[in-house]
């Protein structure tokens, strides 16, 4: 039977995928969006939206022990993980129910529960969650499959209860002591959250130091805070072998510089980084290329090199934040609807690590900038020096920020504190308006706010000269 023909064809309901294939329908072409398993991708039911409910339920622990330091005394703080675990579920469920709702109220526009493939260049193979399958066709396909949890090749790993980003946040008791393998952003998110709600924790970080793409002196910091918060920090360490500890749990086998140990604990998370899903997709069928990680290849446009066909968002490596993929949304709305000619060139890439304090990145690090061999100035400042801070208790952390020695433009910075990501989108808006630093340091904040750090921040560098 001939395949069922569309306009455009979207694979995966994420945070690109989703708005694109609304956006589409409305602009009268007849679009399908295919979804294996959730609507609204890793962002509302494995990312950002659980997590960050979880990671303020670990903060309300955290102060309510601190309370005493504000003079408030409390009785004992305790931790009931199946309620944290089910006021996640809730607003997951929220979140995801509205982008379902959005999608299925969408005139053109049919969501496809199932697994795509490709047959050829432009045909797909639904095998639908249901039963069954369909065959379609679209001139334009648009890959939006996401990433998931990347496993490594640790010998025995494969039968210990290893967990991933996913699974832990389904537990509903409090390990008693959690190993974190890796330490990057989702290991570091993770490994405070459980030393808050009661763990014992140690991260395992193979390289010389946590966060491998920050600045030396922001990664010692940020390390400096897990240590103070009782997580234990191995660098320089790698894993040989997993295994069952002799009295249950988990046991793990490690080379650190001082020779090898053995590491046992209750529970094992694995964050060692993400894979893209694209193996069950047949590229090989329709002629699309991707790398030995299996990341989509695709240009400044987000075009593979198969004409009508794009890849969004975290299939295609790269930067794996949402607000990325939402604005590779962006750009295919501008280019595939209003013939624009947009592209991810030059685009500022800010993130936040919600650790606490956040820590707020956006533009080049020091270290980026003096590889590229630009002649910059460094202002950079205790968050002690914020007098918010100070009154609200919460003074850990450092401000960084790279200018350019000539034009005197910001050109990154990195914010390790109290709304350490908010503080970092005023960075970036000025970024974005080519303002000079010295703008920011006459500029009127409203008084005692975090945004007049800003003020204090810069005025280090005239004491530099």
């Amino acid at each position: 039977m001939a395949p069922e023909q569309f306009d455009a064809i979207v694979i995966g309901a994420g945070q690109s995928g989703g708005p694109l294939a609304s956006a589409l329908a409305q602009a009268g072409r007849r679009t399908a969006i295919i979804e294996c398993e959730h609507v609204g991708g890793t962002c509302i039911n494995e990312g950002c939206t659980p997590t960050k409910t979880m990671v303020a339920s670990a903060r309300v622990a955290y102060l309510a022990r601190r309370a005493a330091d504000y003079g408030v005394h409390t009785g004992p703080v305790t931790v009931n993980l199946a309620e944290v675990r089910q006021r996640k579920r809730a607003v997951v469920d929220d979140f995801r129910g509205g982008s379902e709702r959005r999608l299925e109220g969408t005139a053109g526009l049919e969501l496809i529960r199932g697994e795509a493939r490709f047959t050829g260049p432009k045909t797909l193979e639904v095998r639908l969650v249901a039963g069954g399958t369909r065959s379609l066709a679209a001139e334009t396909i648009l890959i939006n499959s996401g990433a998931r949890p990347t496993i490594p090749p640790i010998p025995g790993l494969a039968d210990v209860p290893a967990l991933t980003s996913t699974s832990i946040m389904e537990l509903d008791t409090v390990p008693e002591h959690l190993i974190v393998l890796g330490g990057g952003y989702v290991g570091l998110e993770f490994g405070q959250m459980f030393r808050r709600f009661g763990s014992r924790v140690t991260i395992v970080q193979r390289g010389a130091q946590l966060l491998p793409r920050e600045d030396e002196d922001i990664a010692q910091a940020v390390t400096n805070i897990l240590r103070e918060d009782g997580i234990e920090v191995l660098l320089r360490t790698e894993s040989l072998r997993a295994r069952r500890g002799e009295m249950g749990g988990i046991a793990l086998d490690v080379r650190a510089p001082e020779g090898e140990r053995t590491l046992t604990g209750t529970h094992l998370l694995v964050a060692v980084g993400r894979t893209p899903n694209s193996g069950q997709l047949n590229l090989a069928a329709a002629g699309i290329q991707a790398d030995e990680r299996g990341a989509i290849q695709a240009n400044e446009r987000l075009e593979t090199n198969v004409p009508g066909i794009y890849a969004l968002g975290d299939v295609k490596g790269g930067p794996a934040f949402t607000h990325i993929s939402y604005d590779d949304y962006r750009i295919l709305r501008e280019n595939l609807i209003h013939g624009g000619h947009a592209t991810i060139t030059g685009r500022l890439v800010p993130y936040t690590l919600f650790i606490d304090p956040q820590l707020g990145v956006v533009g080049l690090t020091e270290r980026e900038a003096r590889a590229q061999g630009r002649s910059i100035r460094v202002a950079k400042m205790p968050m002690n020096y914020v007098a918010r801070a100070l009154e609200v208790d919460e003074s850990r952390g450092v401000m960084k920020a790279v200018v350019d020695a000539q034009t005197r433009e910001i050109l990154g910075c990195s914010v390790l504190g109290l709304e350490g990501g908010e503080i970092m989108a005023i960075f970036e808006v000025a970024m974005m308006g080519h303002l000079t630093y010295p703008v920011l340091r006459e500029a009127i904040f409203a008084h005692p706010t975090l945004a007049e750090s800003l003020n204090t921040l810069f005025a280090s560098l005239d004491d530099q000269s």
